[in-house]
């Protein structure tokens, strides 16, 4: 094991060679994302259908007026997520308890999402459009905020694990997994409460209830149990480890470390010039109706991707061992593209029929390895400036580094909310069902062959997009081990040091901090 010595003279460990984390807490930092995506994967697709299909059906509301108040709903949404992220940033930075700075905001938080998430499929029964546009901005805005609240702390966990960089990747990379199974989790429960809603019903009593979005209702309450279930397991189990510093951060303070370090800035600028990527999660429900007969049956329409996103979630894990961040996240981002096109293109050339859908559920699982980097690379990255951070400037702000990452996916997630449902709704011809008891109306071939398009080839031009502030990102290599070993330097002369400072301690490895200043100037 190779040895390090001290500003002050004593061997160290460097952080690299050591494991913090006992196996179990690797899974169950798993089990609590698995447990948050249960609820939230799913939930902004098919509340945009309940609002679009089922909220209001029967009152006789404008479909064009209906439609280009959902586009705002989901825009305005996106906003209040944004300045959300930003603000629980800084509070959990702010955040001093026995149980660390995380952990309370995921599991006090956790009946909080629930409770909002099931009152969002409990539409008012009015015939005013005034009273329902209120309803549906109020709602979603509520249900976006306190979901930032327990997503945002959860993946800044990841920052926190260990102050091994191997080992909180690798951690990452589970929990990842985990959480991309958590997400197909939801749409499993959405399949099997209407099979037992049929079978205790009857099949036209249950396509009454359908009509209403009943069985919408019921798998929420199911899928926020679970989420509830699984995130006190991870509270229960998991500690964070890496030391935070105590230094008051101010508001304006906050916004200037989000938007003037280049790395993370970089890495959070990816979901803005990607954030047309997102607009096939939309459209994937109406796939699934028109394609393969019920919104149901999303899942099996999903589930090749599902499973190509947890083998893409292994083979990054893989790749990383080879190659840099910054060299996988573009590698993957290229083939992912790719996939893309070419599912567009076998689309087009068999048509959106029923002989379509065994080819393009292949090509799905195919489509889907690409999401296994978009859910482990960045979330590493975001750890690794995070060190950065630290070496520069002698605070740790976990919180506020993945909120900065969070608050331009945020605005990003809001121009995607008002892009898609242009897209489906407006761009694409969609036609509203005018009956209380048929969930969909017929769409005629035009408008099917759009919803393609805005499910493979709209996506793949996002991907490429996605990537290209990678290209500017340089927290990798060398630089990358120098401040990993920096940081173990200064933080084993905390230790050593009784009754010190922070600034005391980063006095004592002054000459550590001599020997990088030409590289950061450099820089």
């Amino acid at each position: 094991m190779a040895k390090k010595k001290s500003a002050a003279g004593d061997v160290i460990t460097a952080p690299a060679e050591k494991k913090y984390m006992k196996p179990s807490e690797i899974v169950t930092f798993g089990i609590g994302l698995f447990g948050v995506a249960l609820l939230t994967g799913w939930m902004p697709d098919y509340t945009m259908t309940f609002f679009a299909d089922f909220a209001f059906k029967g009152q006789g509301f404008d479909p064009s007026r209906l439609s280009a108040v959902i586009t705002s709903v989901f825009g305005v949404a996106g906003v209040v997520g944004a300045v959300c992220e930003l603000i629980i940033g800084i509070l959990v930075d702010r955040t001093r308890t026995s149980l660390g700075k995380v952990k309370p905001w995921v599991g006090f938080g956790a009946i909080p999402l629930a409770i909002v998430a099931m009152l969002v499929f409990m539409a008012p029964n009015t015939s005013s459009f005034t009273v329902a546009t209120i309803w549906m901005f109020v709602i979603y805005a509520l249900y976006t905020a306190v979901s930032c609240a327990v997503e945002s702390p959860a993946n800044c966990f990841g920052a926190l694990c260990s102050p091994n960089p191997s080992e909180r990747s690798s951690a990452i990379s589970i929990a990842s997994f985990l959480r991309s199974v958590g997400q197909s989790g939801g749409q499993v429960i959405i399949i099997v409460v209407p099979v037992i809603m049929k079978a205790l019903m009857g099949q036209q009593q249950y396509k009454n209830a359908e009509g209403q979005g009943i069985d919408l209702i019921i798998s929420t309450a199911v899928c926020a149990l679970g989420m509830i279930i699984f995130v006190m397991i991870f509270f229960a189990n998991n500690e964070e480890r890496v030391p935070y510093t105590t230094e008051k951060v101010s508001l304006l303070e906050s916004i200037k470390v989000v938007f003037t370090n280049k790395n993370l800035l970089m890495v959070s600028l990816t979901k803005f010039t990607g954030f047309g990527r997102g607009v096939y999660g939309t459209v994937s429900l109406y796939i699934a109706v028109y394609l393969l007969g019920s919104k149901g049956l999303k899942l099996a329409l999903m589930l090749p991707m599902g499973i190509g996103t947890a083998v893409g979630t292994l083979l990054v894990n893989f790749v990383l061992k080879k190659f840099s961040t910054k060299k996988t996240y573009i590698l993957f981002c290229c083939y992912g593209a790719s996939a893309l096109a070419i599912l567009f293109f076998v689309s087009r050339g068999i048509g959106f029929n029923k002989s379509l859908i065994v080819p393009f559920l292949i090509l799905n699982f195919f489509c889907g390895i690409q999401h296994g980097n978009t859910n482990v690379t960045p979330n590493i990255m975001i750890a690794d400036c995070v060190d950065e951070m630290e070496y520069k400037s002698g605070k740790r702000q976990e919180g506020l580094a993945y909120a900065g990452y969070g608050l331009i996916s945020k605005i990003a997630s809001a121009c995607t909310k008002g892009f898609a449902p242009f897209l489906v709704y407006t761009w694409s011809g969609y036609e509203f069902s005018k009956s209380a008891n048929v969930a969909y109306a017929t769409q005629s071939d035009a408008t099917l062959n759009k919803f393609l398009a805005i499910y493979t080839i709209i996506p793949a031009i996002f991907v490429i997009l996605q990537f290209v502030p990678i290209l500017f990102y340089d927290m990798v290599g060398e630089k990358k081990e120098r401040i990993t070993a920096a940081l173990a330097e200064r933080r084993a002369a905390a230790e050593n040091t009784v009754g010190g400072t922070v600034q005391e301690v980063i006095d004592s490895v002054e000459e550590t901090e001599r020997e990088m200043t030409d590289d950061n100037v450099a820089e």
